[in-house]
């Protein structure tokens, strides 16, 4: 999904990465996108609280993703993952933090017009929440 153009984004700091951690304030500052020691070569970095939105023409069927606080801010950070189709909440992960690896989510898509990728700061601040959209990806016709 890195390389598909999104209709809408908003990001807590910086911009929305492709294939790349969120980093610091500036594009193309991230790293890896990393979870747990694992390596992701594909997704989006991005800090809470974000939303990034696609338009998906009523023909995807599901999403597919890993999703977690990426390594670059150790055990810190806590967030929410959620996944929205035509503004209803398909698909959230509960609490994620640095110290734990990724959670996978799987949402059903079918006949969505519009997808919506939301993270929230978990613990009320969003202090170190560097969160990675991980090898998602959509199944379409």
């Amino acid at each position: 999904m890195s390389d598909l153009g999104w209709t809408a984004s908003f990001n807590g700091w910086g911009p929305v990465e492709r294939d790349r951690s969120n980093g610091e304030a500036a594009a193309g500052d991230g790293r890896t996108l990393t979870i747990g020691g694992t390596a992701y070569a594909r997704g989006l970095g991005v800090h809470a609280t974000s939303t990034v939105t696609y338009y998906l023409g009523g023909r995807c069927t599901a999403l597919s993703t890993d999703a977690g606080v990426d390594d670059e801010v150790g055990s810190n950070g806590s967030v929410t993952f959620q996944v929205l189709a035509d503004g209803v909440k398909v698909a959230e992960s509960g609490t994620v933090t640095g110290a734990g690896g990724a959670v996978h989510l799987g949402a059903p898509l079918t006949g969505a017009y519009e997808l919506t990728l939301q993270v929230g700061p978990a613990d009320g601040g969003n202090t170190y929440d560097h969160a990675d959209w991980a090898a998602p990806r959509l199944t379409c016709s």
